[in-house]
């Protein structure tokens, strides 16, 4: 029989598995979202164009939306700490491997493959167990975890080319394999599936029957089955959502930096653009979170997304640093925010039964997108010797998505569901 949490407990277990992901969140995502900074390097040792070079980041995404779902499905079925561990034994592992490489076709096992299978989970993982530890303050929760990944590109960006710079990019790749197993690893000690495996309630609460389900509009024991996700017209928007934005934003993070060297920066400068996307995230993750349990995740998820589609176009005509800055400033905030109030939304919409499977579906999605984003831009700049294309491709797939948030609507499962958004 489940124990209620006393009011003298002051601290809710579910904060620790927020500490938990957010560290994990810093590793698994500096390390998935730094290859721009890596991109020169590799390109130049190896002799290869832009397209190919941006071939091992595409390869990688679409391997990392296959195992988006599996880990979706694995954690719904084994728990997290199985699937955390096995995510940065195989981070570690995929980067210690890509640091001995010696040819292209090495790098497409070590890092496409290898990276993939390691970091696919890394958005569903996190949002579905966070979700499940919380419902009032789940944007919150989810802003606080997701700001691990802005920290991520905050740190990793500038040591990778720090390290770079004073060694090589296959040091640099092996420091950071080592420091995923040292850091990640451990971490899986403190996860655990869900409140009631320790006998507390969602939010802390001193019961079961919280408001917490009233408020966020949706009845927890009467989840959507998949069958009835699959029907619904919110899920098939949902996926042509995830597929631009992820287009759009791996075509920033394999090519920004690149594109702002090719005009003139250096590349401390560059990591120094991508690293101010990353601390302006921060505060998207964290405000963007707090808007979505307050006025509704669907509001905040079409104003992020048009806020990236707007940053994409001023990016066109960015030459100065400051420009480069400003987007910098605007993009990362809305990206961030995306993300928090995106995992609210879908957990709002289809309730929590089977969200790992959703949300892994969903990343399926994201992986295609992330995959055909850094082959866009590598493409573009091989024909054109410029990515203005490429940004111009990457702001109407924004529109597009934001358009299509717009008809998301609350569906109805088993038991009636609402949505403030």
């Amino acid at each position: 029989m489940l124990s209620r949490v006393r009011p003298e407990d002051k601290l809710f277990y579910g904060w620790m598995i927020v500490i938990a992901f957010f560290l994990v969140f810093i590793v698994l995502n500096g390390v998935n979202l730094s290859f721009g900074v890596f991109f020169k390097s590799i390109e130049s040792q190896f002799a290869l164009g832009r397209a190919a070079t941006s071939a091992i980041a595409s390869v990688n995404r679409l391997v990392g939306g296959v195992f988006a779902f599996i880990s979706g499905w694995a954690l719904d079925r084994y728990g997290p700490r199985i699937v955390v561990l096995v995510m940065g034994a195989l981070t570690g592992l995929s980067l210690v491997l890509t640091s001995q490489t010696g040819s292209l076709w090495q790098l497409f096992i070590t890092y496409s493959l290898l990276l993939g299978m390691g970091t696919g989970g890394t958005f569903v993982v996190p949002t579905a167990v966070i979700s499940r530890w919380f419902a009032r303050r789940r944007g919150l929760a989810l802003g606080i975890a997701g700001t691990g990944q802005a920290v991520g590109i905050v740190i990793v960006a500038p040591v990778a080319t720090y390290l770079i710079s004073i060694m090589d990019w296959q040091t640099a790749y092996l420091i950071m394999g080592l420091a995923a197993w040292l850091v990640v690893m451990p971490l899986t000690g403190l996860l655990k599936r869900d409140p009631y495996e320790i006998g507390a309630f969602p939010d802390g609460a001193s019961s079961g029957s919280t408001d917490a389900g009233k408020e966020k509009g949706f009845v927890q024991t009467d989840a959507h089955s998949l069958s009835e996700v699959f029907k619904t017209r919110s899920f098939w928007l949902m996926v042509f959502i995830w597929l631009p934005w992820a287009l759009s934003l791996f075509l920033l993070y394999t090519h920004l930096v690149p594109h702002a060297t090719d005009i003139g920066m250096s590349p401390e400068a560059a990591a120094g653009v991508l690293s101010l996307m990353g601390g302006s995230a921060i505060f998207g993750r964290l405000l963007m979170g707090i808007a979505a349990d307050r006025a509704g995740s669907k509001r905040v998820v079409i104003i992020c997304l048009l806020l990236q589609a707007v940053a994409m176009l001023w990016l066109i005509w960015a030459r100065e640093l400051w420009m480069f800055y400003l987007f910098a400033l605007v993009y990362g905030f809305a990206y961030s925010g995306l993300g928090s109030s995106a995992g609210a939304l879908v957990s709002e919409t289809f309730k929590l039964r089977n969200i790992g499977a959703i949300l892994g579906l969903l990343e399926a999605s994201f992986g295609i997108g992330a995959a055909i984003g850094p082959a866009v831009g590598g493409i573009a700049f091989d024909i054109s010797n410029s990515y203005s294309s490429a940004f111009l491709i990457g702001a109407l797939a924004m529109f597009v998505a934001t358009l299509l948030a717009a008809l998301t609507r609350p569906e109805a499962g088993r038991a009636s569901i609402g949505n403030k958004g």
